[in-house]
């Protein structure tokens, strides 16, 4: 499979820009350089953000070395990179109100800030695809590459220097994370710089087209059902979140900063409403529970965000309601099924089941994958488990989306495929009849037969091999 890059993007530049730029460089010189760039503008807009709440603080004990240290743990967060604590701190304690923690493990972490290094890595994919003069789509990983491994070494790097005697980020973890999401987040990005979406995915096996449009579009339902339900909910609880925010009194710079911490939080949010909406839902703390069947929750931390949660043994909703909500992954399922049979009908009745299954199921380990992702330990004690089960989220997802898939994608393949013999089956009409002339007749010639008079014609060939041409 390959894809003809545009004339700008094989020069090496620009689109727009007259005449190229000079040779082109080695990617793995390009990457490089791409890396660097991408890190160290993810580390500086960090950076100034953790200097503003330095100075808007107080900061006793704390230099600007401290700074530097706080920024380089915020940027691997921002890769999903977790943290060992190594004494006792306050990990929903005190203020919080969810008692102390000594030691423990942080790894519920914001999605939100994936976005920031995702973006910069997307931007450094493309000028790795432009700047290298790559024009078919298989080099594009050998970009990807490039740019990921010096990427992931600068990961680890960070993740040594950000060691402290509070606090230990995970080495093994920086370098897996820096290396997959350069890989992914820069891969596409290069591949976009080579032609647009749609030709990219046509690019696909039928089959393998239909799976993908069926699995992205069941994933589209419930992100957008998650995103409304989380919005729905904590408008409903507008009161407890500004009672949350007075009690803190953060002041002018702490309030911006605990704004963007919130927005950064926004993704697992949704996630956690995709699940409460599967069934299983999703717990703060051990032996706590959110389903829409209710909830048990003890003491939570004092950040506004969390006065979204419903609380009560009996669910907070209507019946009927929670009835919708439970309804969600299953409409998810059929819509995805639908695409499938659309994008690529099958002859064979039996099979367009499979293929819709096959979609669903791959929308659930996409839930399942991001479930495990948006949860994760807040220390040790009673946070340890906040968060969704990725693999309980996976299974319930491929029971609910996968079948309801499966029955749509059936129904729909069948009722396309009885469409089509009827519509072969109409006759052409000739001229003749057309006209409205009912004695037309229609001729039938048999070449092997005899002429007027009984006997074959003489240019006739005698049926038989030698008849074959």
């Amino acid at each position: 499979m390959t894809a003809s890059a545009p004339p700008s993007a094989r020069a090496g530049h620009g689109a727009g820009t007259p005449g190229p730029s000079g040779p082109a460089r080695p990617l793995v010189i390009t990457g490089a350089i791409a890396a660097c760039a991408a890190a160290g503008t993810g580390l500086v807009c960090i950076t100034l953000l953790v200097l503003a709440g330095w100075i808007a603080a107080p900061h006793d004990g704390v230099g600007l070395p401290g700074v530097l240290r706080t920024a380089a743990d915020l940027w691997l967060v921002g890769h999903h990179v977790g943290f060992t604590l190594h004494s006792a701190g306050s990990i929903g304690g005190g203020s919080l109100g969810a008692g102390k923690a000594a030691g423990g493990r942080i790894g519920m972490l914001p999605l939100g800030l994936v976005l920031l290094p995702g973006a910069l890595l997307w931007l450094a994919g493309r000028w790795v695809v432009k700047k290298g003069e790559v024009s078919r789509l298989p080099e594009v990983g050998y970009a990807a590459l490039a740019l990921a491994v010096p990427y992931a070494l600068l990961a680890g790097a960070l993740a040594l220097l950000g060691q402290s005697s509070l606090a230990t980020p995970s080495l093994i973890q920086a370098v897996l994370s820096g290396f997959l999401l350069a890989l992914v987040a820069g891969g596409l990005g290069g591949a976009r710089a080579l032609a647009p979406w749609w030709n990219l995915v046509h690019l696909l096996p039928p089959r393998s087209r239909s799976v993908f449009l069926g699995s992205l579009g069941s994933l589209t339902v419930l992100v957008g059902t998650g995103a409304i339900l989380a919005g729905v909910s904590l408008g409903a609880n507008l009161a407890g979140f500004r009672a949350v925010q007075v009690a803190l009194a953060p002041g002018l710079v702490g309030g911006v900063l605990l704004l963007l911490i919130q927005i950064a939080y926004v993704p697992n949010a949704i996630v956690w409403s995709i699940c409460y909406t599967l069934g299983p839902g999703f717990a703060f703390g051990t032996g706590t529970v959110v389903a829409p069947t209710g909830s048990a929750l003890g003491s939570l931390p004092m950040l506004p965000l969390l006065s979204a949660l419903p609380t009560g043994a009996h669910s907070a909703v209507p019946a009927w309601a929670s009835a919708v909500m439970l309804s969600v992954p299953y409409l998810a399922g059929a819509f995805g099924g639908l695409l499938t049979a659309r994008a690529a009908p099958t002859p064979a009745v039996e099979l367009a089941p499979l293929w819709g299954f096959a979609s669903g199921v791959a929308a659930a380990a996409a839930t399942g994958l991001l479930a495990t992702f948006a949860g994760g330990p807040l220390g040790s004690g009673r946070l340890s488990a906040v968060g969704p089960s990725g693999w309980q989220t996976a299974v319930v997802a491929a029971l609910e989306v996968g079948v309801a898939a499966a029955v749509t994608a059936g129904v729909a393949n069948w009722l396309r495929m009885r469409r089509v013999p009827r519509r072969s089956a109409v006759p052409a009409k000739s001229p003749q009849m057309e006209a409205g002339q009912d004695d037309a007749h229609v001729i039938y010639l048999d070449p092997w037969g005899a002429d007027e008079d009984g006997e074959p014609p003489e240019t006739a060939t005698p049926p038989g091999p030698a008849a074959l041409p």
